[in-house]
């Protein structure tokens, strides 16, 4: 598998996704799978051309369509639970959603593959946006396939920085174009006094619910260990696209948060820690899409 395939730093027109964007563009593609490669796509979403196929982009990258070549694109099992008009939140107006969304394009590294290594694998906690682009493109020296140009590196992370940090709007700017993502909401990435520098903020992160925290950890417990009776918390705060790196939660933090995890899951999980080893334990098979309707019903934090 080579490197156009295996891994993705562009399809996103330089754009970060808006607010209406996923809905609509899970809305339009229920109803016409080809919706995006017909001639009047930019009547039926209301946006430009460029748009059109950013849209398209951020819907694949935030797993709420999927797409193959035997059934082409459709809605994801993700997408129907959240933005159907029946859903969890279609119109995005919990933030647990918007922590969902965060997990699910910073762990889709073939989609968002400058997401994924920012949260995953770059360790700096004070970065500009140059020393940003030098870390991730000496990364992608480093693979095989196909070498990724260095200019499509830099207009990646710009895109990525518009994603979390707010916008400066300036006086001469059009108000379309200032608009910020809804991400930059969660503060995961701030600009300390304004300058130059970004920061990853890290910490309990008390505005992300027990039931999306939930949510993640059972994602990556089943495509790292499925088979497996327990999870180190080691494991969900420090390995690649694990809650702890994704969220930016520390360890302590997560062992404060999943030592109610019995209670939140109706005894299906369970903490416990023996000889200095703090894991999870699981006492009956809980899966991930299940714990989507507990980050909302329950809301709260433990």
């Amino acid at each position: 598998m080579g490197l156009a395939t295996q891994y993705q730093f562009s399809g996103h027109e330089t754009f970060p996704f808006r607010y209406p964007w996923l809905k609509k563009g899970f809305d339009a593609v229920r109803g016409d799978a080809g919706v995006f490669v017909r001639d009047d796509a930019i009547t039926t979403l209301g946006v430009g051309k460029n748009m059109v196929r950013s849209i398209r982009h951020w819907c694949l990258a935030a797993g709420v369509l999927v797409d193959s070549e035997r059934d082409g694109l459709r809605p994801s099992q993700f997408g129907d639970a959240l933005l159907s008009d029946d859903g969890l939140d279609p119109y995005l107006e919990d933030p647990a959603s918007l922590w969902l969304i965060h997990w699910q394009i910073a762990t889709n590294r073939y989609r968002s593959t400058t997401w994924f290594w920012a949260f995953s694998h770059f360790h700096e906690p004070e970065f500009t946006r140059e020393a940003l682009t030098s870390a991730l493109f000496r990364w992608t020296q480093t693979l095989s396939g196909k070498q990724v140009a260095e200019s499509s590196v830099k207009r990646d992370v710009e895109v990525f920085l518009r994603t979390y940090a707010p916008s400066r709007q300036g006086r001469g700017d059009l108000a379309e174009d200032s608009l910020d993502c809804p991400l930059v909401d969660l503060g995961l990435i701030v600009q300390p006094g304004g300058g130059q520098t970004f920061q990853f903020r890290r910490g309990r992160q008390q505005s992300l619910p027990d039931g999306v925290l939930l949510y993640a950890t059972l994602a990556f417990w089943e495509a790292t260990a499925p088979q497996a009776g327990t999870l180190a918390i080691a494991d969900i705060a420090r390995h690649p696209a694990s809650p702890g790196r994704v969220f930016k939660i520390d360890e302590s933090s997560l062992v404060e948060r999943l030592e109610g995890v019995e209670r939140l899951t109706g005894g299906a999980l369970s903490f416990g820690e023996t000889a200095g080893l703090r894991q999870l334990y699981r006492r009956e098979k809980m899966d991930a899409q299940d714990a989507l309707a507990r980050a909302f019903a329950i809301g709260g934090r433990t």
